[in-house]
């Protein structure tokens, strides 16, 4: 059985090639700013605004996302709303015009579509932000950690202290403090995703700051599945390959290599957002509620553990 969006594009449950799915893209040079917005990148990303269809798998349930205003993010806070979850969404306060698209994707399914700006570097917002969540959504069962932050260094003595703080403090620091909150207010049943990478196994030279932290996530997610297992209390990670969002412009990536970007895949593409997000339905469904941490990679057959 197929079946179609409303704008004509395939969603999810459609029989189809995975190498055509999406067109390998060949995005220009030009970098956008960092923290850049989706409404800046000249090849466009697809979050699932139209081609991810829901079916109810997350019914009732309370969802806080970080990072969601763009990318990967995004693209779980707008299935998990198709699948009928309320949504709490954090990121940078000069990211609020994408989050306001989000938002509003959000609410037209009819759910709860909280806006948290704030910056995850703070140990105060990562701690308010918790409760922000749990006031606007009602309860809270649904912690993904995804925000990152991922910056680009051809040398290596020219990392500096500030870059490596910022992004152990973001991509590492954060999931530490944010999901130590969440504690208080998860009941079995629950689940916390977390967002790694193909950089935690196969690290590039320009990434080295970043690939650490996602390789640090990796443990984090496996040491504390154990912990809150007897709770009842799952945690689990996706690991993306080369997924095509506002970070790789914006200098996650050396703009000299934009144009090939995700072309080294065995599928020969960079994915999109939208073919993350039923990973995390999945691990935050009770569909897996024996799994734990587990890594799902989603990375377009690269070889990993």
């Amino acid at each position: 059985m197929t079946s179609e969006s409303a704008a004509g594009s395939t969603d999810q449950y459609t029989f189809q090639n995975p190498v055509t799915r999406f067109e390998s893209i060949s995005p220009p040079t030009d970098q956008i700013e960092e923290h850049g917005l989706e409404a800046d990148m000249e090849v466009q990303a697809d979050r699932g605004e139209t081609s991810y269809r829901g079916t109810g798998r997350l019914t009732g349930r309370k969802a806080l996302v970080t990072g969601a205003d763009s990318g990967i993010g995004a693209a779980v806070a707008i299935a998990f709303a198709r699948e009928g979850a309320d949504v709490a969404i954090s990121y940078l306060p000069e990211e609020e015009e994408d989050a306001q698209v989000v938002k509003k994707i959000i609410e037209a399914e009819g759910r709860i579509a909280a806006c948290l700006p704030g910056d995850l570097r703070d140990p105060a917002y990562c701690i308010s932000l918790v409760q922000q969540s749990v006031d606007a959504l009602g309860g809270l069962d649904i912690l993904v950690n995804n925000a990152g932050k991922q910056q680009a260094v051809e040398a290596f003595e020219d990392l500096t202290d500030e870059q490596l703080d910022d992004t152990y403090k973001t991509n590492i620091y954060s999931f530490f403090r944010v999901t130590k909150e969440a504690l208080k207010h998860l009941q079995p049943g629950s689940a916390v995703i977390n967002t790694t990478s193909i950089q935690a196994y196969q690290p590039s030279p320009t990434l080295v700051d970043y690939a650490s932290t996602k390789a640090a996530i990796n443990n984090f997610t496996k040491g504390l599945a154990q912990q809150l297992a007897p709770k009842g209390i799952r945690v689990n990670a996706v690991a993306p390959g080369p997924i095509w969002t506002p970070l790789q412009p914006s200098g996650g990536q050396p703009a000299e290599d934009l144009p090939e970007f995700g072309k080294d895949t065995p599928l020969g593409r960079a994915g999109q957002p939208t073919e993350l997000a039923p990973a995390y339905v999945f691990l935050a469904s009770s569909e897996s509620s024996y799994v734990l941490g587990e890594t799902l990679n989603v990375n377009g057959g690269m070889p990993s553990p």
